[in-house]
C-alpha cells in the first residue's frame, strides 16, 4: 500500500499511481510528465483517440487549463464540486494533445476524496486520471480490484467508492449544455441549479467522441454478461452455449445502491465457475432518470441483451 507522501514523491518522478475517487480508481499521472501520460495508455493498453480526463483540487485550477471557463459551468462546479461531473472545455497549452487525444477540449473533474485531493495539492499540478483498470474491461471500486489487475502497481488505499460509476460528462454547444456520459448526477439536478440562477440553457443528452466511455462496448467483465429487461429472458436470441450455468443478479431498487454495487458484483461473480453473468433490470428503471448512468454502464458492459430489440433511452 502506497501513502500520500510516497505518491507525491513517484507522481513527481514521472511515475504513475492508482487513486481513489467517490467513482472509481484512477490511474494518475501529472500532466506535467509526458512519460506518465504515454505510462498511463501503455498501463491499460487504451488507445490513443481515448482522451483522459484531468482531475484538479480547485476551480481556479480548473481554470489554469482552459482558455474559457464558462459562467454555466462556473456554477455548477461551485454548485457539485467536489463531486461526480466532468465539464468538457477548451484546453490551453498546459494541457497537452496527447492527454485530449489531440482534440482542442480537456475533460476537467475535482473528485470527492480527500487523499487524492490532498495529492494534487502537495503535487501543485493536475492529474490526468482514466479509470485504473485494462480498456473497455470492469471498472474497480476497491483498492484490491486494482491490485489484482495490475499487481506491482502503487495504490494508494481510499477505501470504497461511495459512487461506484463514473462521473456525469458535460459539454456546451450553441448555449446547450451536453450530457456526453450520464452518471448520478442527473439532467434534472442541471437544470435546477441553473434555473436556481436564472441561466436560459437547455441540457441534452448527447453521446460524443470527445467524452470517455463513448465505444459501444465498455466496463465489461471477463465472463459475458446477459442483460435481462423485465421477466422474460428470450433465451431464442442468445447462443445456447452462454446458458450453462449462469449466474444471475438482481439489479437493486435503489440507484444509489445498484451504481456502488455494480462493479463490484461483475467483478465478484466474475470469479465464481458460471458460464455467464445474467443482470436483470426491471423495466420502469428505464425510465427513470436516477437509473440512466446505470443502464448507460448495463447497456455497454452486456454482451447481450434481453429483449434483443431493447436500445438505451438516454
Amino acid at each position: 500500500m502506497t501513502n500520500i507522501d510516497e505518491a507525491v514523491k513517484i507522481l513527481k518522478e514521472g511515475g504513475v499511481v492508482a487513486l481513489p475517487t467517490e467513482t472509481v480508481y484512477g490511474l494518475a499521472g501529472s500532466i506535467n510528465s509526458q512519460a506518465a501520460i504515454q505510462k498511463i495508455f501503455q498501463i491499460k493498453e487504451r488507445p490513443f483517440f481515448d482522451p483522459l480526463i484531468v482531475h484538479v483540487s480547485s476551480i481556479e485550477q480548473a481554470k489554469s487549463c482552459t482558455h474559457h471557463w464558462p459562467t454555466c459551468f462556473d456554477i455548477l462546479a461551485k454548485e457539485f464540486w467536489p463531486g461526480p461531473v466532468t465539464f468538457i472545455v477548451p484546453k490551453n497549452d498546459s494541457i497537452s494533445e496527447t492527454i485530449t487525444s489531440g482534440l482542442q477540449t480537456v475533460g476537467l473533474r475535482m473528485p470527492d476524496h480527500p487523499l487524492t485531493l490532498k495529492i494534487i495539492q502537495e503535487l501543485h499540478s493536475p492529474l490526468a486520471a482514466p479509470s485504473a483498470n485494462k480498456f473497455t474491461k470492469t471498472s474497480p471500486t476497491d483498492y484490491q480490484h486494482v491490485k489484482q489487475e495490475f499487481p506491482d502497481l502503487p495504490v494508494v488505499d481510499g477505501g470504497k467508492c461511495q459512487v461506484g460509476i463514473e462521473s456525469t460528462i458535460l459539454g456546451l454547444e450553441n448555449n446547450k449544455i451536453l450530457i456526453y456520459r450520464p452518471g448520478m448526477l442527473q439532467k434534472s439536478d442541471i437544470e435546477k441549479t441553473l434555473k436556481d440562477h436564472q441561466l436560459d440553457i437547455s441540457v441534452t443528452y448527447h453521446e460524443s467522441p470527445i467524452a470517455p466511455g463513448h465505444l459501444k462496448h465498455h466496463y465489461m467483465p471477463k465472463r459475458p454478461l446477459v442483460l435481462q429487461i423485465g421477466h422474460n429472458l428470450e433465451k431464442g436470441h442468445i447462443p445456447n452455449t452462454i446458458f450453462k450455468n449462469p449466474l444471475y443478479w438482481d439489479i437493486p431498487d435503489k440507484p444509489a445502491i445498484a451504481a456502488r454495487q455494480l462493479y463490484s458484483k461483475m467483478r465478484e461473480l466474475d470469479k465464481e465457475t458460471h458460464s455467464c453473468l445474467i443482470f436483470k433490470l426491471k423495466e420502469e428503471y428505464l425510465v427513470q432518470e436516477d437509473f440512466s448512468g446505470i443502464v448507460n454502464r448495463l447497456i455497454k458492459a452486456a454482451s447481450y441483451t434481453s429483449p434483443k430489440n431493447f436500445s438505451n433511452k438516454t
